[in-house]
């Protein structure tokens, strides 16, 4: 409904905006409506379940504004201002209402109510327009601004149809829509956004954004993001709406993996900080276990609860290892191994795994590099993708192992279809020993093909595992410098497959040695397990404290206890440094262990070191230094590992 005094509306073609409308209405001043265009106002009220009324101010009560749009009403009819709102009729239609002043020197106004996103919301009943071949100088340069524009742009009418496009935008479409124009905008938006476009538009109309911006879904690639940039066009022939977009769907991909990389990360530090804890306590019940057990030997009608304890200890630090993996701070004792051998000793163990109705191949490569991985974590890795490998096949079907020496450069790329856990998992051109592990079993659907690596996560029922299963597998693999990756066809089976570096020992790693000397210290620790000697034992956690104390003064050790860096500097300087070892924990409260010894060892150099933690010899190995003389012992760890390692270092 328009509103004119007849001064201005004599200006006009009012017939023509008449005929076109049928809701023009004309404003004597600001409080009465003049008789032209009065029948059709009486119509619009009664239609709308309204009293028909000429007091304009009572008429913008009776359409249904609220008190705080009445209140911008009337301030903006006291100040001579332009004023719009959209507000929604008894009949749920949803109106635009625009006041603006038609003079300076007079009361007189003209206001605009008509349906606004109506024609947005429902289906247009609108022809194609024809092609004109008469274009104006001005559409013409529509036309080539909109053809250059790097990014996709659209005209649109009030009504919100497609006037213009680009082929910009066009490339975005569904061929339903390409080279068209009088078609709504919404169709090419996706269900979960409209809503919000259609709120973008009322905002803009309204004046409260000078330019809407929004991220948008398109009902043909919801997976694509765009930011749609919104402007009316005012001051040309026929108003209307100019629309930008820029595709986000790069920078939401990277934001993604970003986010996903820093939860990965906190996930791993916290999972790293319950194992270190967890290690502690365990050493504690592992350790008193084995004291109870010296006083309840075989036979003992508490032996067999002992043992219960003990074992379930030590099921608990698998875990506790499991965590550590995925963390990438378990302790890993790398040593040259031949895969094929590995492989080989593991066929038969791998056989009884999978079952008597699963075949498996073991297919060995020539002449496979040598490479430096901590054997027992690998064997897991195999292990644990072989079982992965049974559940899959549902108790049918092939497994295949496979190694091979392969080349990773420009010339020789890995293959597209294999998916690393992380886009940065990237791996770097070298020499590598490949191992694939092959199945054929009901495969992965590609949705799930990173999330398996997440730590918790299963698609098995609840209680047929962890979820820790192949974020161990990452770990391990990860900490031992190699890549793992998955291929999968949903209904064909599941390949991982493993690259870890050949290893090439430099002149002096091969005169050194020193890899084995840890296992064979072990291997060959002496039966008897006592001996002689003072020994400071620094350790924060007090059950853990108690029990190594206990541990080696029964195995004949003269026992000095500290909780800290500062009681072990007085105990060291009451004994003028006669001691023969200090064992330490890594991280305590203020000063850390290795700190310690190394002040101790400025002063006293001879005294042999042994330092004991929940974490990785290697977390504290590039601040410590690998060229002192000190040995380790990871938690948790049981009373005969305890004395051997003493008994092997003061021998």
């Amino acid at each position: 409904m328009w509103f004119f005094s007849k001064k201005a509306a004599a200006k006009l073609d009012l017939e023509a905006v008449l005929h076109q409308t049928h809701k023009l209405f004309v404003l004597a001043d600001e409080a009465l409506v003049a008789v032209h265009g009065r029948e059709q106002l009486e119509q619009f009220l009664q239609s709308q379940g309204l009293q028909p009324t000429a007091d304009i101010e009572r008429f913008v009560v009776a359409v249904g504004l609220t008190p705080e749009e009445v209140k911008a009403y009337k301030h903006a009819i006291k100040n001579r201002q332009s004023y719009s709102t959209i507000f929604t009729l008894k009949t749920e239609v949803r109106m635009l209402l625009e006041l603006h002043p038609l003079s300076n020197n007079d009361a007189q106004w003209a206001l605009m109510m008509r349906p606004f996103l109506l024609p947005l919301l429902a289906k247009p009943k609108v022809k194609e327009a024809a092609a004109k071949n008469d274009d104006t100088q001005e559409e013409r340069g529509w036309r080539v601004y909109l053809e250059h524009a790097p990014i996709p742009t659209v005209i649109l009418s009030q009504d919100g149809l497609v006037q213009r496009a680009n082929g910009s935008f066009e490339a975005l479409l569904t061929n339903a829509h390409k080279g068209k124009t009088n078609w709504r905008f919404l169709d090419c938006v996706a269900n979960v956004s409209k809503e919000a476009v259609a709120g973008c538009f009322v905002q803009v109309m309204q004046g409260k954004l000078p330019t809407g911006s929004l991220e948008i879904k398109l009902a043909n690639n919801e997976e694509c993001t765009l930011s749609m940039f919104l402007s009316r066009l005012e001051g040309l022939d026929s108003e209307g709406f100019i629309l930008h977009m820029i595709d986000l769907t790069e920078q939401k991909n990277l934001e993604m993996r970003f986010a996903h990389s820093q939860k990965m990360q906190a996930v791993g530090q916290l999972a790293g900080g319950i194992a270190h804890d967890f290690n502690n306590l365990l050493t504690a019940m592992i350790g008193f276990s084995d004291l109870l057990l010296m006083r309840h030997p075989a036979g003992d009608q508490s032996f067999a609860d002992i043992m219960q304890i003990k074992q379930n200890a030590n099921r608990a630090a698998n875990l506790v290892r499991q965590l550590l993996a995925f963390s990438r701070k378990q302790t890993l004792k790398a040593e040259l191994v031949s895969i094929t051998d590995t492989l080989a000793d593991l066929a038969n163990l791998i056989r009884r795994l999978i079952g008597e109705n699963i075949a498996f191949k073991l297919q060995h490569g020539r002449d496979i590099w040598p490479v430096k991985v901590d054997q027992g974590q690998l064997e897991q890795v195999v292990i644990n993708l072989a079982v992965n490998a049974r559940d899959a096949m549902n108790g049918a079907g092939s497994l295949t192992i496979r190694t091979e020496n392969v080349l990773i450069d420009d010339a020789h790329p890995l293959p597209p279809e294999n998916i690393f856990p992380l886009e940065e998992d990237a791996i770097a051109p070298g020499e590598y020993v490949r191992i694939e592990v092959e199945d054929t079993g009901l495969g992965i659907s590609p949705e799930l093909r990173r999330k398996i690596f997440e730590p918790f996560f299963s698609t098995k029922e609840v209680g047929a595992g962890t979820g820790l299963g192949l974020s161990t597998v990452y770990g391990i693999v990860k900490q031992t410098g190699g890549y793992i990756c998955v291929s999968s066809e949903v209904g064909k089976g599941t390949c991982f497959t493993i690259f870890l570096r050949h290893y090439i020992a430099t002149a002096e790693e091969q005169a050194a040695q020193p890899e084995p000397q840890v296992e064979n210290e072990q291997q060959s620790a002496p039966l008897d397990l006592t001996g002689g000697g003072t020994v400071l034992l620094v350790e924060d956690e007090a059950p853990v404290r108690i029990f190594s104390a206990r541990a080696l003064r029964n195995k004949g050790y003269k026992v000095l206890e500290a909780d800290c860096a500062d009681a072990a500097f007085k105990v060291v300087a009451e004994n003028k440094g006669k001691l023969d070892l200090i064992i330490s924990d890594v991280v305590m409260p203020g000063m850390t262990g290795p700190a310690m010894v190394e002040q101790i060892s400025q002063q006293y150099p001879e005294i042999r070191v042994i330092f004991i933690s929940g974490y990785a010899e290697d977390a504290f190995m590039e601040t410590y230094g690998s060229n002192r003389n000190f040995h380790f012992l990871p938690k948790p760890f049981s009373l005969k590992q305890l004395a051997t390692k003493v008994k092997s270092v003061l021998e």
